[in-house]
Protein backbone atom coordinates (compact mmCIF):
# COMPACT_ATOMS: atom_id res chain seq x y z
CA UNK A 1 0.00 0.00 0.00
CA UNK A 2 2.82 2.40 0.88
CA UNK A 3 4.38 1.92 -2.56
CA UNK A 4 1.04 2.73 -4.24
CA UNK A 5 0.63 5.88 -2.16
CA UNK A 6 4.22 6.83 -2.93
CA UNK A 7 3.56 6.36 -6.64
CA UNK A 8 0.49 8.60 -6.51
CA UNK A 9 2.14 11.29 -4.40
CA UNK A 10 5.34 11.30 -6.46
CA UNK A 11 3.61 11.62 -9.79
CA UNK A 12 1.09 14.18 -8.56
CA UNK A 13 3.97 16.37 -7.35
CA UNK A 14 5.78 15.88 -10.66
CA UNK A 15 2.72 17.12 -12.57
CA UNK A 16 1.86 19.88 -10.09
CA UNK A 17 5.13 20.90 -8.46
CA UNK A 18 5.20 23.16 -5.41
CA UNK A 19 6.53 26.67 -5.79
CA UNK A 20 10.28 27.20 -5.52
CA UNK A 21 12.03 27.35 -2.19
CA UNK A 22 14.50 30.21 -2.08
CA UNK A 23 17.91 29.30 -0.70
CA UNK A 24 20.45 31.67 0.84
CA UNK A 25 22.74 31.48 -2.19
CA UNK A 26 20.05 32.50 -4.66
CA UNK A 27 17.92 34.99 -2.72
CA UNK A 28 19.40 37.83 -4.73
CA UNK A 29 20.08 35.85 -7.89
CA UNK A 30 18.34 37.42 -10.90
CA UNK A 31 16.04 35.18 -12.90
CA UNK A 32 17.15 33.80 -16.23
CA UNK A 33 14.58 34.40 -18.95
CA UNK A 34 13.84 31.59 -21.39
CA UNK A 35 12.30 31.88 -24.83
CA UNK A 36 10.76 28.87 -26.58
CA UNK A 37 11.11 28.28 -30.31
CA UNK A 38 7.78 26.81 -31.34
CA UNK A 39 4.74 25.72 -29.35
CA UNK A 40 6.02 22.15 -29.19
CA UNK A 41 4.14 19.41 -27.32
CA UNK A 42 7.29 18.52 -25.39
CA UNK A 43 7.77 22.05 -23.98
CA UNK A 44 5.44 21.72 -20.96
CA UNK A 45 7.07 18.63 -19.47
CA UNK A 46 10.58 19.54 -20.63
CA UNK A 47 10.66 23.15 -19.42
CA UNK A 48 7.40 24.82 -18.38
CA UNK A 49 6.44 22.51 -15.52
CA UNK A 50 10.00 22.10 -14.17
CA UNK A 51 10.43 25.89 -14.29
CA UNK A 52 7.54 26.32 -11.84
CA UNK A 53 9.75 24.88 -9.11
CA UNK A 54 13.01 26.72 -9.92
CA UNK A 55 13.53 30.11 -8.23
CA UNK A 56 15.89 31.39 -10.93
CA UNK A 57 13.88 30.53 -14.04
CA UNK A 58 11.24 32.51 -15.90
CA UNK A 59 9.71 31.27 -19.14
CA UNK A 60 9.33 34.70 -20.65
CA UNK A 61 8.53 34.35 -24.35
CA UNK A 62 7.39 31.98 -27.09
CA UNK A 63 7.30 32.14 -30.88
CA UNK A 64 5.62 29.90 -33.43
CA UNK A 65 5.16 29.91 -37.18
CA UNK A 66 1.42 30.28 -36.46
CA UNK A 67 1.06 33.38 -34.27
CA UNK A 68 -2.45 32.35 -33.21
CA UNK A 69 -1.11 29.06 -31.94
CA UNK A 70 1.67 30.86 -30.08
CA UNK A 71 -0.85 33.16 -28.39
CA UNK A 72 -3.01 30.22 -27.32
CA UNK A 73 0.08 28.41 -25.99
CA UNK A 74 1.21 31.52 -24.10
CA UNK A 75 -2.22 32.05 -22.59
CA UNK A 76 -2.45 28.45 -21.42
CA UNK A 77 1.00 28.50 -19.80
CA UNK A 78 1.06 32.12 -18.58
CA UNK A 79 3.96 33.14 -20.81
CA UNK A 80 4.18 36.95 -20.80
CA UNK A 81 5.42 37.62 -24.33
CA UNK A 82 4.56 36.27 -27.77
CA UNK A 83 6.67 36.80 -30.87
CA UNK A 84 5.40 36.51 -34.42
CA UNK A 85 8.55 34.79 -35.70
CA UNK A 86 11.53 32.75 -34.53
CA UNK A 87 13.85 35.54 -35.64
CA UNK A 88 11.96 38.09 -33.56
CA UNK A 89 12.31 35.85 -30.51
CA UNK A 90 16.06 35.40 -30.75
CA UNK A 91 16.49 39.15 -31.25
CA UNK A 92 14.59 39.90 -28.04
CA UNK A 93 17.18 41.49 -25.74
CA UNK A 94 15.20 40.41 -22.66
CA UNK A 95 15.63 36.71 -23.51
CA UNK A 96 18.73 35.02 -22.05
CA UNK A 97 18.21 31.41 -23.11
CA UNK A 98 16.61 29.80 -26.14
CA UNK A 99 14.94 26.44 -25.68
CA UNK A 100 14.98 24.74 -29.08
CA UNK A 101 12.50 21.83 -29.42
CA UNK A 102 12.01 22.28 -33.17
CA UNK A 103 12.18 19.31 -35.56
CA UNK A 104 15.76 18.03 -35.80
CA UNK A 105 16.19 19.30 -39.34
CA UNK A 106 15.77 22.86 -38.00
CA UNK A 107 18.06 22.52 -34.99
CA UNK A 108 21.24 23.63 -36.72
CA UNK A 109 19.85 26.79 -38.31
CA UNK A 110 18.06 28.16 -35.29
CA UNK A 111 20.68 27.15 -32.76
CA UNK A 112 23.38 28.86 -34.81
CA UNK A 113 21.21 31.97 -35.15
CA UNK A 114 20.46 32.02 -31.42
CA UNK A 115 24.11 31.60 -30.48
CA UNK A 116 25.10 34.33 -32.93
CA UNK A 117 22.70 36.65 -31.07
CA UNK A 118 24.40 35.82 -27.78
CA UNK A 119 21.78 33.43 -26.39
CA UNK A 120 22.52 30.31 -24.38
CA UNK A 121 20.73 27.25 -25.81
CA UNK A 122 19.00 24.27 -24.27
CA UNK A 123 18.76 22.02 -27.31
CA UNK A 124 16.52 19.00 -27.71
CA UNK A 125 18.10 15.80 -28.81
CA UNK A 126 19.49 14.77 -31.21
CA UNK A 127 21.42 18.02 -31.61
CA UNK A 128 21.37 17.99 -35.40
CA UNK A 129 21.35 15.71 -38.44
CA UNK A 130 25.13 15.37 -38.74
CA UNK A 131 28.22 15.35 -36.54
CA UNK A 132 29.64 18.16 -38.67
CA UNK A 133 26.72 20.41 -37.75
CA UNK A 134 26.90 19.50 -34.07
CA UNK A 135 30.61 20.32 -34.02
CA UNK A 136 29.97 23.71 -35.62
CA UNK A 137 27.30 24.60 -33.07
CA UNK A 138 29.50 23.81 -30.10
CA UNK A 139 32.45 25.64 -31.62
CA UNK A 140 30.32 28.76 -32.03
CA UNK A 141 29.05 28.47 -28.45
CA UNK A 142 32.60 28.10 -27.15
CA UNK A 143 33.85 31.08 -29.14
CA UNK A 144 31.15 33.27 -27.60
CA UNK A 145 31.38 31.91 -24.06
CA UNK A 146 27.82 30.57 -24.20
CA UNK A 147 26.26 27.46 -22.69
CA UNK A 148 24.94 24.90 -25.16
CA UNK A 149 23.78 21.48 -24.03
CA UNK A 150 22.00 18.59 -25.69
CA UNK A 151 18.94 17.77 -23.58
CA UNK A 152 19.52 14.11 -22.75
CA UNK A 153 17.36 14.59 -19.67
CA UNK A 154 17.50 10.96 -18.51
CA UNK A 155 21.24 11.28 -17.86
CA UNK A 156 20.62 13.74 -15.03
CA UNK A 157 18.38 11.40 -13.01
CA UNK A 158 19.80 9.39 -10.08
CA UNK A 159 18.59 6.01 -11.43
CA UNK A 160 20.99 5.93 -14.36
CA UNK A 161 23.88 7.20 -12.28
CA UNK A 162 23.16 4.55 -9.65
CA UNK A 163 23.16 1.80 -12.28
CA UNK A 164 26.48 3.02 -13.64
CA UNK A 165 27.94 3.17 -10.14
CA UNK A 166 27.01 -0.48 -9.63
CA UNK A 167 28.67 -1.46 -12.90
CA UNK A 168 31.74 0.68 -12.25
CA UNK A 169 32.16 -0.76 -8.74
CA UNK A 170 33.21 -4.05 -10.39
CA UNK A 171 31.06 -6.09 -7.99
CA UNK A 172 29.79 -7.97 -11.04
CA UNK A 173 33.08 -8.04 -12.89
CA UNK A 174 33.82 -6.92 -16.44
CA UNK A 175 31.01 -5.84 -18.78
CA UNK A 176 30.38 -8.41 -21.51
CA UNK A 177 27.31 -7.03 -23.26
CA UNK A 178 24.95 -4.11 -22.95
CA UNK A 179 21.57 -3.66 -24.58
CA UNK A 180 19.16 -0.73 -24.61
CA UNK A 181 15.59 -0.91 -25.92
CA UNK A 182 13.09 1.89 -26.40
CA UNK A 183 9.88 0.71 -28.01
CA UNK A 184 6.86 2.98 -27.63
CA UNK A 185 3.22 1.95 -28.11
CA UNK A 186 1.81 2.10 -31.61
CA UNK A 187 -0.52 5.03 -32.05
CA UNK A 188 1.54 7.53 -30.06
CA UNK A 189 2.48 9.21 -33.32
CA UNK A 190 0.41 9.63 -36.47
CA UNK A 191 1.81 8.15 -39.72
CA UNK A 192 2.59 11.66 -40.99
CA UNK A 193 4.26 12.84 -37.76
CA UNK A 194 7.46 14.88 -38.18
CA UNK A 195 9.35 11.86 -36.82
CA UNK A 196 8.63 10.17 -40.15
CA UNK A 197 9.66 13.15 -42.29
CA UNK A 198 13.06 12.57 -43.89
CA UNK A 199 13.62 16.24 -44.73
CA UNK A 200 13.13 17.17 -41.07
CA UNK A 201 15.57 14.55 -39.82
CA UNK A 202 13.02 11.82 -39.23
CA UNK A 203 13.59 8.19 -38.32
CA UNK A 204 13.34 5.92 -35.29
CA UNK A 205 17.13 5.83 -34.96
CA UNK A 206 17.18 9.64 -34.76
CA UNK A 207 14.29 9.80 -32.28
CA UNK A 208 14.32 6.92 -29.80
CA UNK A 209 17.62 5.61 -31.14
CA UNK A 210 19.62 8.60 -29.98
CA UNK A 211 18.70 7.59 -26.41
CA UNK A 212 19.76 3.99 -26.86
CA UNK A 213 23.05 4.99 -28.47
CA UNK A 214 23.72 7.44 -25.68
CA UNK A 215 22.92 4.78 -23.07
CA UNK A 216 25.39 2.16 -24.29
CA UNK A 217 28.13 4.77 -24.62
CA UNK A 218 27.46 6.14 -21.12
CA UNK A 219 27.32 2.78 -19.35
CA UNK A 220 30.49 1.50 -21.01
CA UNK A 221 32.30 4.86 -20.83
CA UNK A 222 33.35 4.34 -24.43
CA UNK A 223 32.40 4.77 -28.06
CA UNK A 224 31.75 1.85 -30.41
CA UNK A 225 34.55 0.65 -32.65
CA UNK A 226 32.35 -0.83 -35.38
CA UNK A 227 28.78 -1.45 -36.49
CA UNK A 228 28.34 -5.20 -36.90
CA UNK A 229 24.73 -5.43 -38.09
CA UNK A 230 21.97 -2.92 -38.74
CA UNK A 231 18.43 -3.65 -39.91
CA UNK A 232 15.31 -1.53 -40.17
CA UNK A 233 11.69 -1.44 -41.26
CA UNK A 234 10.59 1.60 -43.24
CA UNK A 235 7.90 3.96 -42.03
CA UNK A 236 4.72 4.40 -44.06
CA UNK A 237 4.23 8.15 -44.17
CA UNK A 238 1.29 8.85 -46.52
CA UNK A 239 2.52 12.42 -47.09
CA UNK A 240 6.12 11.51 -47.91
CA UNK A 241 7.46 11.72 -51.44
CA UNK A 242 8.37 8.49 -53.26
CA UNK A 243 12.03 9.58 -53.07
CA UNK A 244 12.13 9.88 -49.28
CA UNK A 245 9.49 7.50 -47.90
CA UNK A 246 11.84 4.49 -48.04
CA UNK A 247 14.65 6.39 -46.27
CA UNK A 248 12.85 6.74 -42.93
CA UNK A 249 13.06 3.91 -40.43
CA UNK A 250 10.07 3.13 -38.24
CA UNK A 251 12.00 0.36 -36.48
CA UNK A 252 15.72 -0.31 -36.17
CA UNK A 253 18.01 -2.82 -34.52
CA UNK A 254 21.79 -2.68 -34.54
CA UNK A 255 24.65 -4.59 -32.96
CA UNK A 256 27.98 -2.94 -32.28
CA UNK A 257 31.44 -3.81 -31.05
CA UNK A 258 32.77 -1.78 -28.15
CA UNK A 259 36.31 -1.62 -26.77
CA UNK A 260 37.62 -4.47 -24.59
CA UNK A 261 35.57 -7.13 -26.41
CA UNK A 262 32.26 -5.71 -25.20
CA UNK A 263 29.26 -6.07 -27.49
CA UNK A 264 26.15 -3.89 -27.60
CA UNK A 265 22.65 -4.00 -29.04
CA UNK A 266 20.26 -1.10 -29.53
CA UNK A 267 16.65 -1.43 -30.61
CA UNK A 268 13.83 1.05 -31.09
CA UNK A 269 10.40 1.21 -32.66
CA UNK A 270 7.97 4.12 -33.07
CA UNK A 271 4.98 2.04 -34.13
CA UNK A 272 5.38 -1.64 -33.20
CA UNK A 273 2.67 -4.13 -34.11
CA UNK A 274 0.22 -4.96 -31.34
CA UNK A 275 0.84 -8.19 -29.47
CA UNK A 276 -1.86 -10.78 -30.24
CA UNK A 277 -3.43 -8.09 -32.39
CA UNK A 278 -4.68 -5.90 -29.52
CA UNK A 279 -2.08 -5.56 -26.71
CA UNK A 280 0.08 -2.39 -26.97
CA UNK A 281 3.77 -3.17 -27.34
CA UNK A 282 6.10 -1.17 -25.10
CA UNK A 283 9.64 -1.93 -23.93
CA UNK A 284 11.87 0.51 -22.05
CA UNK A 285 14.46 -1.90 -20.71
CA UNK A 286 18.23 -1.86 -20.54
CA UNK A 287 20.42 -4.80 -19.53
CA UNK A 288 24.11 -4.84 -18.65
CA UNK A 289 25.56 -8.35 -18.67
CA UNK A 290 28.76 -8.79 -16.69
CA UNK A 291 31.07 -11.68 -15.85
CA UNK A 292 29.28 -12.57 -12.63
CA UNK A 293 25.86 -11.05 -12.98
CA UNK A 294 23.51 -8.59 -14.64
CA UNK A 295 21.99 -5.19 -14.02
CA UNK A 296 18.57 -4.63 -15.55
CA UNK A 297 16.89 -1.23 -15.54
CA UNK A 298 13.20 -0.96 -16.23
CA UNK A 299 11.98 2.45 -17.46
CA UNK A 300 15.39 4.08 -17.71
CA UNK A 301 14.00 6.99 -19.78
CA UNK A 302 11.15 8.21 -17.51
CA UNK A 303 12.08 6.77 -14.11
CA UNK A 304 10.11 9.26 -11.99
CA UNK A 305 6.90 7.52 -13.05
CA UNK A 306 8.22 4.17 -11.85
CA UNK A 307 11.43 2.18 -12.25
CA UNK A 308 13.44 -0.72 -10.91
CA UNK A 309 17.10 -1.66 -10.92
CA UNK A 310 17.43 -5.44 -10.66
CA UNK A 311 20.88 -6.78 -9.78
CA UNK A 312 21.43 -10.51 -10.22
CA UNK A 313 24.76 -11.88 -9.00
CA UNK A 314 26.29 -15.33 -9.40
CA UNK A 315 28.78 -16.77 -6.92
CA UNK A 316 31.65 -19.12 -7.75
CA UNK A 317 29.29 -22.09 -7.60
CA UNK A 318 26.76 -20.54 -9.94
CA UNK A 319 24.21 -19.73 -7.24
CA UNK A 320 22.22 -16.60 -8.04
CA UNK A 321 21.08 -13.90 -5.66
CA UNK A 322 18.85 -11.01 -6.69
CA UNK A 323 18.17 -7.61 -5.19
CA UNK A 324 16.12 -4.67 -6.37
CA UNK A 325 16.90 -1.00 -5.93
CA UNK A 326 15.20 2.29 -6.70
CA UNK A 327 16.80 5.70 -6.99
CA UNK A 328 14.26 8.50 -7.16
CA UNK A 329 16.63 10.92 -5.46
CA UNK A 330 20.32 11.07 -4.65
CA UNK A 331 20.88 9.12 -1.45
CA UNK A 332 24.10 10.53 -0.05
CA UNK A 333 24.26 14.10 1.29
CA UNK A 334 26.17 16.32 -1.10
CA UNK A 335 25.88 13.87 -4.02
CA UNK A 336 23.20 15.92 -5.71
CA UNK A 337 20.11 18.06 -5.21
CA UNK A 338 16.59 16.85 -5.77
CA UNK A 339 13.37 15.35 -4.46
CA UNK A 340 11.87 11.95 -5.23
CA UNK A 341 9.22 13.62 -7.42
CA UNK A 342 11.72 15.54 -9.55
CA UNK A 343 11.42 14.46 -13.15
CA UNK A 344 14.42 13.89 -15.39
CA UNK A 345 13.67 17.31 -16.89
CA UNK A 346 13.68 18.97 -13.46
CA UNK A 347 17.09 17.46 -12.69
CA UNK A 348 18.27 18.63 -16.11
CA UNK A 349 17.04 22.18 -15.52
CA UNK A 350 18.88 22.26 -12.19
CA UNK A 351 22.14 21.31 -13.88
CA UNK A 352 21.62 23.78 -16.72
CA UNK A 353 20.99 26.64 -14.30
CA UNK A 354 23.99 25.67 -12.19
CA UNK A 355 26.14 25.90 -15.30
CA UNK A 356 24.69 29.29 -16.27
CA UNK A 357 25.18 30.65 -12.75
CA UNK A 358 28.79 29.50 -12.52
CA UNK A 359 28.04 26.68 -10.10
CA UNK A 360 29.22 23.10 -10.60
CA UNK A 361 26.41 20.98 -12.09
CA UNK A 362 25.91 17.52 -10.64
CA UNK A 363 26.54 16.04 -14.10
CA UNK A 364 26.80 17.33 -17.66
CA UNK A 365 26.56 16.35 -21.34
CA UNK A 366 29.78 17.42 -23.06
CA UNK A 367 30.48 18.55 -26.61
CA UNK A 368 32.44 15.35 -27.27
CA UNK A 369 29.56 13.22 -26.02
CA UNK A 370 27.06 14.94 -28.33
CA UNK A 371 29.31 14.83 -31.39
CA UNK A 372 30.16 11.14 -30.93
CA UNK A 373 26.53 10.20 -30.39
CA UNK A 374 25.31 11.57 -33.72
CA UNK A 375 28.42 10.31 -35.51
CA UNK A 376 27.62 6.73 -34.56
CA UNK A 377 24.00 7.21 -35.52
CA UNK A 378 25.25 8.34 -38.92
CA UNK A 379 27.47 5.26 -39.07
CA UNK A 380 24.50 2.96 -38.45
CA UNK A 381 22.47 4.71 -41.14
CA UNK A 382 25.35 4.14 -43.54
CA UNK A 383 25.35 0.43 -42.65
CA UNK A 384 21.60 0.32 -43.28
CA UNK A 385 22.14 1.86 -46.70
CA UNK A 386 19.92 4.85 -45.86
CA UNK A 387 22.61 7.45 -45.43
CA UNK A 388 22.68 10.35 -42.96
CA UNK A 389 19.70 12.64 -42.60
CA UNK A 390 20.02 15.66 -44.95
CA UNK A 391 22.28 18.50 -43.84
CA UNK A 392 20.68 21.87 -43.26
CA UNK A 393 20.69 24.24 -46.22
CA UNK A 394 21.36 27.12 -43.83
CA UNK A 395 24.80 28.69 -44.31
CA UNK A 396 26.12 30.43 -41.24
CA UNK A 397 27.73 33.80 -41.90
CA UNK A 398 30.31 34.35 -39.19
Amino acid sequence: MSSVLGFIKRNYRAAYPPGPRSAPDNLNSPKIRFGILGAAAIAPKALLIPALNHPEVEVYAVAARDEKRAKEFARKWNIPKVHASYQELIEDEDVDVIYNPLPVGLHYEWTMKALQKGKHVLLEKPSADTAQEVTAMFELAESKGLVLVEAFHYRFHPVLQRAKAIVDSNELGKILNVSATLVVPSGMFSPDDIRFDYDLGGGALMDVGCYTMNFIRYITSSDPVSVNTAVYEAAKNPKASPETVSKVDRMFKATLSMPNDVTATIHGDLAPPYRLGFIPNVDITAVIECESGTVEIYNWVSPTLYHTITITQKDDKGKKTTRKEKAYAFGDPGQGKGEDWWTTYRYQLEAFMDRLKGRQPQTWISKGDSVANIQWIENIYQEMGLGSRPKSTYVHDS
